[in-house]
């Protein structure tokens, strides 16, 4: 709110407006200051005078002398008692009250305070009053103080207010994340009319909504984030709207009409909002850019920078500065650096690396060794607080998409003058080591240096010269061998260190994409990461190390690269899950990396290792930047910082710059360590989500043409709505949504990482393998939708086989087992498996088709003496006499079809257990019994029926009359054991 002000016709106003005009060359020097948004004045200029008062402003000191030295002395016991008024000294001249200290005379008075309260409470002179207006407009900008509608200032927290930042959903709704830490709250459709994702807001809590989420009312948006969208346009009746490729940003932007740019409707585009979305109405923007139709090679990277705010294109000035640098390195940059150029140092990088950041050299020193790492020196090119350093803290970091980099410095430093390019010499920062026999790190040295790089190596040459012992990658780099071996060895004692301080390892798959003529995937293959990827890793370890510990004990302000430990919630929810595998996490409330390594270990051979590495993986934060050492637990380092790759992370540059200044005995002083630090760890997450829209592009349009097809994968992460399945081979993940998963209720077991279902109790669960099909790929949303063919637990079970099917081996029984939640297991035991009766194949394959039944007699009394006849001998060993009696139930439903078929192999067929529980197990086929065998101790036919059916059964063929044939309970065991498999969840289907 501007405040108008009024002309003072005294005497001491004439003397104002004439120092306000003496000064107005100083007034236009605080707009820059002003456009910053606070009420702050820097010390260099001159307060302008004020030239009138605003409305209802205290006035200031009278016209006498000893009035005004009384109003002086009584200002300066109100503006001492601002508990920061020492900081605010410092930095300006003419210091305001604090922001502290307005919010504290806020709080003690417990009213809303109108400006000319403020002013008179906080003794704010005439000549003050703009600046203090602009600081309390800043606070009111950043949520610490609001206005009512009476123009008061109040405090947010007294009238139960919440600040945060929107997070949008593409369904419409959304959620304010709170500044204080709290759980969220809900923002209906209605309240995200008015506001787009990212905006700043404050919200009152009106209720909750019908899950019981805490749910918010906008109060007032405090800073809006969006004021250039990518989007795509569609012409709707006339009327051009642009469809945000941001599906967070629900609202649909009009274009305003008139403008210069005329896309076609399809086409992607920029547009700048020229409106903000009101309660009435949606935002209005004009169409600034055309990039180009969706299809167009490249147009997945050109959205994705815009989408993200990634800045692409380097300013002016970083461009002019760009240009004055040398090609080479000159006689002068040598100065205060030690000559390293005939130490064979090499490069070890990807085939498709461009910037080469890291040289080593490694020779036997004694016993152990001497390890040499050189740093490309980027600090020597770029200063701090230049046109060139800006840009880098923009960026961040390099962002590698496929096909494309954006770099975090211009092509002439980050491919010319820093990269270490073989065969030219180049300026460094070395870290000088020495390494013992057992991989401990006895002393280092920091240094500059000028290099010359004899060989630009790869992981793929050295692997094959010194893992693979390819004669001719030996003889290609025989002169460098003697030195890569000592690299190797020093490799092979770093990893036993590794493994004795106890750092996770955790086996991870990369892949690369291999491109067409077009632009487009043409095959996805994994990356193979051998001992030489590993060893390259270990020297930069150690140099991280070394850069850490010197700026640490120097007491140097630093940005350390810090992994916290797992919370405590994540923690009881990975040992609930590891109890039901029987494992354990050792370290009690504080586990350390090696407890993690050691479990790790454990599991590594299991089939279900992929499970239970995913899940602890999950358990751990993620490594961020900050000026607070708590250490790096996955590392299992105590201090560590990144040093060794200051062309593509500007946090290394820092470290440069730190280590430099330690060198010189001063101290590198950038400002705030710790809103750097934040900056840098949103970059770097910043340009993971960019990459990941990238490659999820490009992976739609590589599957968009073989929809229908089946494929078979693992299920990668379990979420409330669903599985996300990645595919064997192509590596390309997708959802299989819950409403495929089968007739039933799924839940979702957040503990175990499983949805189960509450019918059947079939169960999914992290890293089950599972049979899709690509039912639909939507390349507006990036989405892929797969449909379930076969999971690792069958929806029901299998429907009784015939009767030819019943003559399975034994061997297969436990395929047919049902899942442990269908029933009990029988209670029989494993070691009466022995006593099974057995068959060789060879006499069920020699059995007839057909076997004619003998001639029926007449009279009942006849058939049953001819049945009893042929029942009588038995020349095959009786089975051992523990096999039960037939219930009679059980008889006549077996014997009910007897009418003989025709017997597939043995190998063909399976023994489903529906059959197997109502006929007996068929005999195992690698033991041969006549065919006419049936057990001594059965019991005789005692009804007519009976006598019949034991008849019939004798005149079946083989297959048939072991199928009739007395159950025996060795078929119980492999039930048992089948069920107790699938219930460990290690059966996969």
């Amino acid at each position: 709110m501007t405040r108008k002000t009024k002309k003072n016709t005294s005497r001491r106003g004439t003397t104002q407006a004439e120092e306000a005009a003496r000064t107005n060359s100083a007034h236009r020097s605080e707009k820059a200051h002003k456009s910053a948004g606070d009420g702050h004045r820097p010390a260099s200029v001159t307060p302008p005078a004020a030239t009138g008062v605003a409305k209802g402003a205290v006035k200031g000191p009278g016209r006498s002398r000893a009035a005004r030295k009384a109003a002086a002395a009584q200002a300066s016991a109100i503006r001492l008692a601002d508990p920061h008024y020492l900081r605010e000294s410092q930095q300006y001249e003419h210091p305001l009250p604090s922001r502290e200290y307005v919010l504290q005379i806020l709080a003690e008075r417990g009213v809303p305070m109108p400006f000319s309260e403020l002013v008179a409470a906080l003794d704010i002179a005439p000549h003050e009053l703009d600046f203090f207006d602009r600081r309390l407009r800043a606070m009111e900008r950043d949520g610490q103080i609001i206005r009512n509608r009476r123009d008061a200032y109040l405090l947010p927290s007294k009238v139960d207010l919440i600040k945060g930042r929107v997070e949008g959903h593409p369904d419409g709704f959304g959620f304010l994340r709170r500044d204080d830490g709290e759980p969220d709250i809900f923002l209906g459709p209605k309240e995200m009319r008015e506001v787009l994702h990212g905006d700043r807001v404050i919200v009152r809590i009106s209720g909750t909504d019908r899950r019981g989420r805490p749910e918010g009312k906008l109060v007032e948006v405090l800073e809006r984030a969006n004021t250039r969208v990518v989007g795509r346009v569609i012409n709707e009746h006339g009327v051009m709207i642009v469809v945000p490729e941001n599906r967070r940003l629900a609202q649909d932007i009009l274009v305003a009409p008139g403008g210069r740019k005329k896309p076609e409707p399809g086409q992607i585009v920029t547009v700048e909002l020229v409106e903000q979305p009101t309660k009435f109405a949606q935002p209005i923007g004009r169409i600034v850019e055309v990039l180009g139709n969706y299809a167009d090679p490249g147009m997945e990277i050109e959205i994705a920078l815009r989408k993200h705010d990634l800045p692409f294109e380097f300013s002016s000035e970083a461009k002019a500065q760009t240009r004055k640098l040398p090609d080479t390195v000159r006689k002068k940059d040598w100065a205060g650096r030690e000559d390293l150029t005939r130490l064979p140092l090499v490069t070890i990088d990807g085939e498709t690396a461009k910037d080469f950041d890291d040289a080593v050299y490694c020779e036997r020193q004694g016993k152990g060794y001497r390890l040499i790492v050189a740093i490309a020196d980027v600090s020597h090119y770029v200063d701090a607080a230049s046109a060139l350093d800006q840009d880098a803290f923009d960026r961040g970091n390099s962002v590698y998409f496929p096909r494309r980099v954006i770099p975090m410095l211009p092509e002439k430093l980050s491919n010319g003058l820093c990269s270490l390019n073989p065969q030219v010499e180049r300026l460094a920062m070395v870290a000088d080591i020495d390494i013992s026999a057992s991989g401990a790190i006895k002393q280092y040295r920091f240094y500059p240096a000028v290099i010359w790089s004899h060989a630009r190596l790869t992981y793929t040459r050295v692997a094959a010269a010194l893992y693979d012992k390819d004669a001719a990658a030996r003889a290609e780099l025989a002169a460098l061998l003697p030195h890569l071996e000592n690299l190797d060895k020093l490799f092979r004692v770093l990893l036993k260190a590794r493994a004795k301080r106890g750092a996770i390892d955790f086996e991870t798959t990369e892949t690369r994409m291999i491109f067409d003529e077009q632009g487009k995937i043409a095959q996805i293959v994994p990356e193979v990461r051998n001992d030489a990827h590993r060893l390259i890793e270990e020297c930069m370890l150690a140099a991280n190390v070394c850069a850490s510990d010197f700026l640490a004990t120097r007491e140097h302000p630093a940005l350390y690269r810090v992994h916290d430990s797992p919370s405590e919630d994540k923690l009881a929810k990975l040992r609930e899950f590891l109890k039901e595998f029987g494992l354990g996490l050792g370290g009690g409330d504080e586990p350390r990396a090696s407890d993690f390594a050691k479990l790790l270990e454990q599991v590594k051979d299991r089939p279900d290792a992929q499970l239970l590495q995913t899940v602890m993986l999950r358990s751990l934060k993620q490594a961020m930047y900050s000026p607070d050492n708590v250490g790096h637990f996955g590392l299992a380092y105590e201090s560590y910082t990144h040093f060794t790759s200051p062309i593509r992370r500007y946090p290394d540059l820092l470290i440069h710059r730190g280590i430099k200044a330690a060198l010189a005995g001063e101290q590198y002083r950038p400002g705030d360590w710790e809103q750097i630090g934040l900056h840098c760890s949103m970059t770097e997450r910043r340009a993971d989500e960019a990459t990941r829209d990238v490659v999820a592009f490009l992976k739609c349009y590589f599957m968009q043409d073989r929809v229908g097809e089946e494929f078979t994968g693992s299920v990668s992460a379990v979420v409330p709505f669903g599985l996300f399945v990645a595919l064997d081979d192509i590596f390309i993940e997708g959802l299989l949504h819950i409403s495929d998963l089968g007739s039933d209720y799924f839940h979702h077991d957040e503990t175990r990482h499983a949805l189960v279902g509450e019918r059947t109790g079939k169960q999914f669960r992290l890293s089950d393998r599972v049979k899709v099909q690509l039912v639909r790929v939507d390349m507006a949303t990036n989405k892929i939708d797969f449909r379930l063919i076969e999971g690792p637990l069958p929806a029901q079970p299998k429907a009784p086989a015939k009767a030819a099917e019943a003559t399975a081996p034994q061997a297969e029984a436990p395929q047919a087992a049902v899942p442990a939640a269908a029933a009990k297991p029988p209670r029989a035991r494993p070691k009466k498996r022995a006593a099974e009766p057995v068959a060789a194949p060879a006499l069920a394959a020699e059995a007839p088709a057909a076997m004619p039944a003998a001639a029926e007699p007449k009279s009942r009394k006849s058939r049953a003496k001819k049945a009893a006849a042929e029942l009588a001998p038995a020349p095959a060993a009786a089975p051992p006499a523990a096999v039960s009696t037939p219930r009679k139930a059980r008889t006549k439903k077996t014997v009910a079809e007897p009418a003989p078929v025709e017997a597939p192999p043995a190998a063909e067929a399976k023994a489903p257990r529906s059959r197997v529980r109502k006929a007996g197990t068929p005999p195992a086929a690698d033991a041969p019994v006549p065919a006419a065998a049936v057990p001594a101790t059965e019991a005789k036919p005692r009804t007519p029926r009976a006598k019949k059916a034991a008849a019939a059964a004798a005149a079946a063929p083989v297959p048939e009359a072991l199928e009739s044939a007395t159950p025996t309970p060795s078929v119980a065991p492999a039930r048992r054991a089948g069920r107790k498999t699938s219930a460990k969840g290690t059966d996969r289907g």
